[in-house]
């Protein structure tokens, strides 16, 4: 029993935890597992923004890794503060993409992933992004409005409900705000109109 517990010790003492920048969706993750596989890097799972390995890489295999990523489009992350501002925005797309509904306000939902102090977390944000978590928040829930209008599959209103908004006309306001379309002008062309997600 001392032995096993032993092991597992040192197993998850040379657990590695790897944090990626771009990984957005679930696609990603397929994307980013595949990679290892191909560099034989066994891992342990893989989550929106970050991996755990089996065990600690060389200074060869990180390297590796890193073009390879870069090649698809991610970004390994090396820096504590930009790992923390990467797992505000991770926070967020799943909150906005897996339709969480927010029972408590932004500020208290990020303190509480994070288990740090929001302000803390909010001052270092905007420091690094150039932007508030709040305006960064509005603007992929602006966007996820706009798949939704593209999708043609919900009205406005129920893309108000599923959005987290208090009526059709707080959805249009914040929309036309940081579109400068209405959602029924946006449509019209809404295709030409929208961003990926990691470059909002």
């Amino acid at each position: 029993m001392i032995v096993s517990f032993v092991y597992t010790l040192i197993v998850e003492l040379i657990k590695m935890n790897i944090y990626i920048k771009n990984m957005v969706c679930p696609r990603c993750i397929m994307v980013v597992e595949s990679e290892f596989e191909k560099l034989q890097i066994p891992i342990c799972s893989v989550k929106l923004g970050k991996v755990e390995t089996e065990r600690n890489l060389s200074d060869e295999e990180v390297a590796k890794l890193s073009v390879r990523l870069e090649e698809l489009g991610f970004e390994l992350i090396d820096d504590k503060k930009n790992r923390l501002v990467e797992q505000v925005k991770t926070a967020i797309v799943e909150l906005i993409y897996k339709n969480v509904k927010l029972t408590t306000n932004l500020s208290d939902f990020i303190g509480a992933r994070l288990h740090m102090d929001y302000t803390y977390v909010s001052n270092l944000f905007s420091e690094i992004e150039g932007t508030t978590i709040e305006k960064y928040f509005i603007a992929q829930k602006i966007e996820r409005v706009k798949e939704l209008l593209v999708y043609d599959e919900l009205s406005l209103s129920e893309i108000a409900f599923e959005m987290n908004y208090s009526s059709v006309a707080h959805l249009s306001s914040q929309f036309k705000k940081i579109t400068g379309k209405t959602p029924s002008q946006f449509k019209l062309n809404g295709l030409e109109n929208r961003k990926t997600i990691d470059k909002v």
